[in-house]
């Protein structure tokens, strides 16, 4: 077994790869090139090294020796080196740079599933994660919506959300990756209660000690006391005063539009959005290179870059690593949290 973490090499937090064929092995090279990293952490990665051996060849991608890390030894950690749990399970011909493959898809949700396992039986402290392909993952017989909901059937988690924070925003969602008309079906008391809980443990995850929620409205104007919708009164107001009968600080209804600039402007310490563009655009806007994203509700830390595989720019070496040291840096705050 892979060294457990202690309290004076810092906690051992888990990368994966991400889909081979995108830029998921540069930015854990250019990552694992920051000689602070390991002074705060030890970061181990799941992944191939035949595909991190080719994305070494890219264009200002740096060129590190790998250590590969075999069960019943201990890994070594020390900058500019990349500690590795080699799967050996993507042959660079059947994952071409840049292309949709089922062998890509395949071999970057067994990353995931890996990963997890570590944080499961506690040798990891935090799982962070490059991106996969929703495409590729599918074509290879694995029928999610993304990272999330490999996760939470992988660890058999009941109530799960995604939290996207940036440097001035915070924001959990009712609902993701469904079609629009589907998200709005799921606008229902008992969910919009269920992730209002779900930002308070969220916050409280991040050392927040008494979160400000701000809840957004459904209908623009948050549906003007009923004229362009009563989801507002009929589902969303329920939960807010549930959630207030339990002692949270949460606002009404709150019009989309105005909200989220509110929560920047400190106001909130985070927005329940009611689907996934309401509250994703704000952050792509505000916090694009920054943003990262947080599943709540897993029995495990996970944090992943906020930004897909990018097959267009793949193999170019121009991929910017900002989003995944995000990621580290909030993996890292929640276990300190978690410590606390």
């Amino acid at each position: 077994m892979i060294r457990p973490p202690d309290s004076t090499n810092g906690p051992l937090i888990v990368i994966t790869m991400g889909d081979p064929a995108g830029v998921g092995p540069e930015i854990v090279l250019k990552t694992l090139a920051n000689p602070e990293l390991v002074r705060r952490c030890r970061p181990l990665v799941v992944g191939d090294r035949r595909i991190l051996e080719r994305a070494m060849t890219w264009k200002d991608v740096p060129y590190l020796p790998i250590l590969p890390v075999e069960p019943g030894t201990e890994a070594v950690y020390q900058p500019n080196v990349v500690a590795l749990v080699d799967l050996m399970n993507a042959d660079p011909d059947d994952c071409p740079v840049g292309r949709v493959t089922a062998a890509s898809g395949r071999a970057a949700v067994e990353y995931v599933q890996r990963a997890c396992d570590l944080c499961l039986e506690g040798t990891a402290s935090a799982l962070v994660t490059a991106p996969l392909n929703k495409d590729a993952m599918n074509q290879a017989g694995f029928t999610y919506a993304g990272h999330t909901e490999l996760l939470t059937e992988r660890t058999a988690a009941e109530k799960v959300t995604m939290l996207l924070t940036g440097p001035d925003l915070r924001v959990v969602h009712v609902s993701t990756h469904v079609a629009l008309e589907e998200a709005i079906r799921r606008v229902r008391r008992d969910r919009v209660a269920e992730v209002i809980d779900l930002a308070y443990e969220g916050c409280r995850s991040l050392g927040i000690e008494q979160p400000r929620i701000a809840v957004a409205g459904l209908n623009p104007h948050a549906g003007e006391n009923g004229l362009f919708g009563d989801q507002e009164a009929r589902e969303i107001k329920p939960a807010v005063e549930q959630a207030r009968r339990r002692g949270l600080d949460v606002s009404d209804p709150q019009p989309p539009d105005t909200v989220f600039l509110r929560a920047k402007r400190g106001v909130y310490d985070i927005v329940v959005a009611m689907y996934h563009d309401q509250g994703h655009i704000p952050m792509k806007l505000l916090a694009f290179d920054e943003g990262v994203n947080v599943s709540l509700g897993l029995p495990i830390i996970r944090t992943s870059v906020d930004h897909g595989t990018a097959f267009d720019i793949a193999g170019t070496g121009s991929a910017r690593e900002t989003s995944l040291l995000a990621a580290i840096d909030v993996a890292l705050q929640m276990v300190h949290a978690r410590k606390r």
